[in-house]
């Protein structure tokens, strides 16, 4: 079992940044790669990016590419997502993911955080 908490969430204006943040607890293995999702009111959730923890190895949505930068802390098990440039279009419940490999992460197959609600404000 993992376990998986967010944190940094909140309400910025359009243009502004966010950092959020999700540390991991529980079997190593089954965390070694991690990522984020999010999901809109009325909307699927999508995958935003991913990140192996021994590699360093990134994966991106197109839509955030060169705004969003996903990081990891691999001796606390923890990972990162700076947020800049924030949209009104990137409000959304952010979740944190994780599995054994990228592959399953981006495939939206392993462990999940609650949510942290991002809100940017036009």
């Amino acid at each position: 079992q993992v376990q998986l908490v967010e944190s940094g969430g909140g309400l910025v204006q359009a243009g502004g940044s966010l950092r959020l943040t999700c540390a991991a607890s529980g079997r190593t293995f089954s965390s070694e790669a991690m990522g984020w999702f999010r999901q809109a009111p009325g909307k699927e959730r999508e995958f935003v990016a991913a990140i192996v923890q021994s590699s360093g190895l990134t994966s991106y949505a197109d839509s955030v590419k060169g705004r969003f930068t996903i990081s990891r802390d691999s001796a606390k098990k923890t990972v990162y997502l700076q947020m800049n440039s924030l949209k009104p279009e990137d409000t959304a419940v952010y979740y944190c993911a994780a599995d054994r490999n990228i592959d399953r992460v981006t495939a939206a197959l392993g462990y999940w955080g609650q949510g942290t609600q991002v809100t940017v404000s036009s």
